[in-house]
């Protein structure tokens, strides 16, 4: 299955480097809505903007979003730049909420969403309702209210059962689970958005991402904060499937910059694309167990002496994942610089200092 719009010869002049985008924005400040701001990868974008100086308005409803992740960032910011920040705390399934976070918006990033397969297969209905209409929701409010760049969170379940590697772009599967379903008419409605209304969108496929205020608690929690939890209590670590599987997991700096890149470009041919955010390599979940019990063992040797606890391959999931990251780094300039192994070191320290309160 191809998607639309995208065979593209990658000769475009060279693209500004990613500091110099940073420099350009605490220059210039604009202003952003955000939503999902109280989640896991909305709150580390927040952070970012306004150490940037920028304007955002953050919108979220607090259903999978956390207080504590904007008060860390509110910590982190200072009072300045926190002053800077306006939450509305709504729904994107009601449109008049929509608009009041897009009026006056340069850029929206778009991160409200139920994620999880998992969560899909058992709630199909609410997931749809979140991701689709809720996405038409800001798609619309975005369009009525002029905002010059629709970014949002795309995701690599939209390959589905396409098992060449890596993944490029232009070559998706059928979807293996409502979650993917709703992700790839994301895609299907922001190319429409842009074609009939010229809204500028850039869909970011997100694989497997991680960090700091990832959420390791609840039944919808993703395999690392989950298994860096479980280590630091001593408690078993569950590996669906043989361990085998692999992922290309991506930290979360190198999604925020992506962000970034996406909603300042002034490269046309990024306009109206979807871009695989990720790594470019593959971690199988073996692998990842042993540098986390490796690491965790600093603080608890006898955390060596656990093995993980095979339990059956999860309906809906895919065996690999690893993304082909040429068309992000040729049309938005987008590079990597932290390598799953820097950003789990980088997160492992975050989840240490902060588990009395997360655990």
């Amino acid at each position: 299955m191809s998607f639309l719009n995208q065979n593209l010869t990658f000769d475009y002049s060279p693209l500004p480097n990613y500091s110099d985008v940073e420099l350009g924005l605490a220059a210039n400040p604009r202003k952003w809505a955000i939503t999902g701001v109280a989640g896991f990868i909305g709150s580390n974008i927040l952070e970012r903007l306004l150490m940037l100086d920028q304007f955002v308005v953050g919108l979220d409803n607090f259903v999978t979003g956390h207080e504590f992740n904007l008060e860390q960032v509110r910590l982190v910011v200072g009072s300045k730049r926190w002053s800077r920040f306006r939450l509305l705390r709504a729904d994107i399934c009601d449109l008049e909420s929509c608009r009041m976070a897009c009026n006056g918006t340069d850029i929206v990033l778009h991160h409200a969403a139920l994620g999880s397969v998992p969560r899909s297969l058992k709630d199909p209905i609410a997931t749809n309702q979140c991701n689709i209409g809720g996405f038409l929701n800001m798609l619309v409010a975005a369009k009525d209210t002029k905002v010059q760049r629709f970014v949002y969170a795309a995701s690599s379940s939209t390959y589905g059962d396409c098992s060449d590697l890596p993944k490029q772009e232009d070559r998706i599967g059928r979807p293996l689970s409502p979650y993917a379903v709703t992700k790839l008419v994301n895609e299907l409605y922001a190319d429409v958005f842009a074609k009939s209304y010229g809204l500028g969108t850039v869909g970011l496929r997100y694989f497997n991402v991680f960090g700091p205020r990832q959420d390791p608690n609840g039944e919808y929690a993703a395999v690392i904060p989950v298994w860096i939890s479980k280590l630091l209590q001593g408690a078993p670590v569950q590996i669906n499937g043989d361990g085998n599987t692999s992922r290309d997991f991506c930290y979360i700096r190198n999604v925020i910059q992506a962000n970034i890149l996406a909603g300042t470009t002034n490269n046309p041919e990024a306009l109206n694309q979807v871009f695989n955010i990720a790594v470019g390599n593959r971690t199988s979940l073996m692998e990842l167990f042993n540098f986390l019990r490796a690491r965790v063992a600093k603080v608890n040797p006898e955390i060596m002496l656990m093995a993980p606890d095979f339990k059956p391959f999860r309906p809906g999931d895919v065996l690999h994942s690893q993304a082909d990251i040429t068309k992000a780094r040729t049309l938005l300039g987008y590079d990597p610089t932290h390598s799953v192994f820097e950003g789990l070191e980088e997160s492992l320290d975050w989840y240490i200092d902060s588990r009395n309160r997360i655990f």
